[in-house]
């Protein structure tokens, strides 16, 4: 009888348990989507530069969210709902574009750094102590600039290939007038993060 019993309670916690993981599964896939659209927001707040086809814009703070708030897993999702959308023609890019063209353009490589990013972003946040609010918030940079790394590098070599430029035509056109901005993105996303994912960490 007390096998009994305790054979009823492990198959109720194996089902609780079950259930449990399926509505965080849920959960994440839902953020995954919603970060999707918050990415698109970033994206469509644009100041286009004379001297370069890749535009000033705020999708990268998107992707650092995506990646250090939903983690690896889901931030490698989101990201690909994004670049999926875009693909098909939904206008989720910079200056609302989208289309298959976009990805093959000169551009195409940095929205499709956005996912190894995300993904990094993700990975990298969650290693080493969180005990420590100050090392947190360090780790939290180093990723989101590990990740910008990554993101840039992707781009500018398809962007060498797609238009022949050399690297330092390249990095002069699609990477140092953009830094600045992109200190700024990095610090308000290690900011944010810091702050809500303790609010989502519960949801996943």
């Amino acid at each position: 009888m007390g096998r009994l019993n305790e054979t009823s309670t492990t198959n109720h916690e194996s089902k609780k348990s079950d259930r449990a993981q399926s509505a965080a599964r849920l959960n994440g896939l839902i953020l995954a989507g919603v970060f999707a659209a918050v990415t698109t927001v970033c994206s469509w707040i644009t100041v286009p530069l004379p001297f370069t086809p890749v535009p000033v814009n705020l999708a990268l703070l998107g992707v650092y969210l995506t990646g250090g708030l939903l983690g690896p897993y889901f931030g490698f999702y989101s990201q690909l709902i994004f670049v999926l959308l875009g693909a098909i023609g939904v206008p989720v890019f910079a200056g609302f574009s989208g289309g298959f063209g976009i990805l093959t353009g000169p551009t195409g490589g940095y929205i499709i750094g956005y996912i190894f990013a995300a993904v990094l972003v993700g990975m990298l946040s969650e290693i080493g102590p969180s005990a420590v609010k100050k090392h947190t918030f360090i780790r939290l940079l180093l990723a989101c600039f590990i990740g910008m790394t990554v993101c840039y590098a992707f781009g500018t070599a398809w962007y060498m290939i797609s238009t022949g430029a050399g690297l330092w035509t390249a990095l002069v056109n699609c990477v140092f007038p953009f830094l600045p901005g992109d200190a700024v993105k990095i610090l308000l996303a290690a900011m944010l993060i810091n702050r809500l994912k303790p609010i989502l960490s519960s949801k996943l």
